[in-house]
């Protein structure tokens, strides 16, 4: 099987891939909107509220976590936050960027989805202080993964406007044919 197109950029060209990954893009909206539901159906921007959700709240009667449910979480997140951020950072290895601007966007994403799972462990067992770590990097991976989907989305909407100006122009080079074979036909 040849997936040399994959090292190249080839795959741009290929409508099934543009498809595929516009289908993709559409659950990764969701997903990350999703991802905010749940941050804010717990806790806030504020550290008082981070503390209070990971290091329990007698006001409200809410309990610490606990080690073993905070392990499930982690189980869950760390793969699945792993494929996410591959699966949208190594589309950028063919944007338009600069190497630098590359790298600092997929460091960026892979650094801030790992600050925001261990912070959560921070702030319950080491110091309530670490919440604002966890704040900057639940913020920090959002936006990183905004702007990908965003990068993604544009480059989608750019090879369709390129896909569809190729077929206009084949279009008329056609009619343009076309007119010619006629009038070689005429008197």
């Amino acid at each position: 099987m040849n997936v040399r197109y994959l090292q190249t950029g080839g795959f741009q060209n290929n409508p099934f891939m543009r498809l595929t990954l516009g289908l993709m893009l559409l659950f990764m909206i969701g997903f990350v909107a999703t991802n905010f539901a749940l941050y804010f159906a717990k806790m806030d921007l504020s550290p008082s509220s981070v503390v209070a959700y990971y290091n329990g709240s007698e006001e409200e009667f809410r309990p610490a976590r606990t080690y073993q449910s905070m392990l499930e979480v982690s189980h869950m997140h760390l793969p699945m936050m792993a494929m996410v951020i591959l699966l949208l950072t190594h589309l950028i290895i063919f944007a338009p960027f600069s190497r630098g601007g590359k790298i600092a966007f997929i460091a960026t994403a892979f650094l801030s989805g790992l600050l925001n799972e261990g912070a959560s462990w921070l702030v319950r067992f080491v110091h309530p202080k670490f919440a604002l770590l966890k704040i900057a990097s639940f913020l920090t991976l959002q936006g990183s993964l905004i702007f990908l989907l965003i990068s993604l989305g544009l480059y989608l909407y750019r090879a369709w406007r390129k896909e569809k100006a190729l077929q206009q122009e084949q279009i008329q080079e056609e009619d343009f044919e076309e007119v010619v074979g006629e009038e070689q036909h005429l008197p």
